[in-house]
């Protein structure tokens, strides 16, 4: 199973969101923790590496939803990711 780690900064992020949002991140992240273990992204998280970066990657949870993430070590079976940051689509100033 994924473990997952959130930054401060995506702690930050997510006291800013609407409940509304935040709810649409929840449905969107639990297909995200799923396709992590099949080992393949459904189209519609439109999971891609963040442009200019090497190791910082995107998914899609609305519209103009987006969080920001990283792998990180392995803690156990599975992937690890650390979420960076979550919002509308000016995270990608500081993602």
């Amino acid at each position: 199973m994924p473990s997952h780690e959130r930054t401060r900064r995506f702690d930050r992020d997510w006291k800013a969101l609407a409940q509304g949002d935040r709810e649409r991140f929840r449905v969107a992240f639990r297909r995200f923790d799923a396709d992590l273990v099949i080992g393949s992204f459904r189209r519609g998280l439109r999971v891609k590496r963040v442009e200019g970066t090497d190791n910082i990657f995107e998914m899609t949870w609305a519209p103009d939803g987006r969080a920001t993430f990283e792998y990180g070590s392995p803690e156990g079976k599975g992937a690890h990711v650390i979420w960076r940051r979550i919002g509308r689509h000016d995270v990608f100033q500081r993602p």
